[in-house]
């Protein structure tokens, strides 16, 4: 079964993590075991010799794009565990010239500033950090979020197109990112060794939106999304470029990945908790990523962070199932402070927040009793979280027998 098979407010959870098959391309067998989990399953047992071969397979693709007066290779970096990871591995373990390129979307926690400067320092590199005007993050923010119910598809098509425009431009053909996709979703095999693509790109960081969609009806102009243009086909083949995860080639840990970069580096987790997940290191370098974003995650589909990193320490060993769904029970439903910054950053009110992100609730996940929204959980009952703001003309959907 998959979230296009489900009928009303018949969800489902994995059975040996937390998530709900409400997750975007998740499927979940008849066993009741997700496909997130089937494929960690294999990852993990991939034998010594594979990584092995999967190792001199990352050093013949070094071997073939190694630079005798140009970088080596871009590494897209935001500053986070990840990108001190891989950076490492290239710097230190492959004794690469890396040019490290961010997308700064306004938006970093202190530490994730921090961290993200020091990187120059740490790795002897160059590092070109570049964010689009205010003025057009703002814009962005609103629209996208009225449009898709995302106020953060700024970031996702920043972070990876602006990196391959400096590809073309600088013509460093290679660019190497950190972890790979298929632990989401289980959507990709271990084998399928996925690379990112101008295709791949489109349909799961751009949500199938390109920058001239967007920015209809808007003040917005083509010169103010520059940065947001995909390199052509032909500027893409004629310079030989390839974007690759280094998860392919290397077994894939973030809490082991964090503790070294914690312990060599000094990196710095976030000084205090955040409101929707009890990780301290992730997302330092979006403050909206964890709070406003993933708050219209759980509106939409009714689970949020704290799923998604417990059911990853989940299959990694680090946490049980059971405290993965006090994890859940504690997080994922909370409105956090995060909302009244993003709130006051656009200028819009709460109740205009709300009346916008109730209309792209599920009706597979959510129904509506008394004025108030309700979905199953994963620990049995019902619950109800929130008053109803949509509009009485588009509430009937979301209206059944359930009691």
């Amino acid at each position: 079964m998959n979230s296009t098979d489900l009928k009303r407010n018949d969800i489902s959870y994995c059975t040996k993590c937390v998530m709900p098959i409400s997750t975007v391309n998740l499927s979940i067998n008849k066993s009741g075991v997700c496909s997130a989990c089937d494929f960690h399953s294999v990852y993990q047992s991939l034998s010594n010799n594979e990584w092995i071969s999967r190792k001199k397979k990352f050093e013949k693709i070094l071997e073939n794009y190694k630079s005798k007066s140009n970088y080596d290779c871009i590494i897209p970096v935001s500053g986070g565990k990840d990108s001190y990871y891989q950076t490492h591995q290239i710097v230190n373990e492959f004794n690469l010239k890396p040019l490290l390129v961010t997308y700064d979307g306004n938006n970093y926690l202190p530490e994730g500033i921090y961290n993200r400067n020091k990187m120059r320092e740490h790795f002897d590199a160059d590092h070109l950090i570049f964010g689009p005007s205010v003025k057009t993050l703002i814009e962005l923010n609103k629209i996208c979020f009225k449009i898709m119910g995302d106020m953060n598809w700024h970031a996702h098509c920043g972070i990876y197109t602006y990196p391959f425009q400096i590809a073309v431009k600088f013509k460093i053909p290679l660019l190497i990112w950190g972890e790979t996709f298929w632990d989401i979703s289980g959507m990709y095999d271990v084998n399928d060794m996925v690379e990112y693509t101008k295709r791949m790109h489109f349909e799961h960081n751009l949500r199938g939106y390109e920058w001239n969609d967007v920015i209809k009806n808007s003040n917005l102009t083509e010169k103010d999304m520059i940065w947001s243009k995909f390199p052509s086909d032909e500027e893409y083949i004629n310079n030989n470029i390839r974007g690759i995860p280094i998860g392919n080639y290397f077994k894939w840990d973030p809490n082991a990945h964090s503790k070294l970069i914690i312990d060599k580096y000094k990196w710095k987790p976030s000084s205090k908790p955040f409101e929707r997940t009890y990780r301290l290191m992730s997302n330092l370098d979006d403050r909206y990523e964890n709070g406003a974003h993933d708050l219209l995650k759980f509106v939409k589909f009714g689970y949020g962070r704290a799923s998604d990193h417990a059911s990853k320490d989940i299959r990694t060993g680090y946490m049980t199932r059971e405290e993965g769904i006090k994890m859940v029970k504690k997080y994922d439903h909370i409105v956090s402070s995060d909302l009244d910054y993003w709130l006051d950053y656009v200028g819009m009110k709460e109740d205009e927040f709300w009346e916008i992100a109730d209309t792209f609730r599920s009706e597979k996940v959510w129904w509506i009793k008394n004025n108030q929204w309700y979905k199953k959980n994963i620990w049995g009952e019902a619950s109800s979280y929130g008053d109803v703001r949509l509009k009485k003309d588009l509430q009937e959907k979301y209206k059944n027998d359930i009691t």
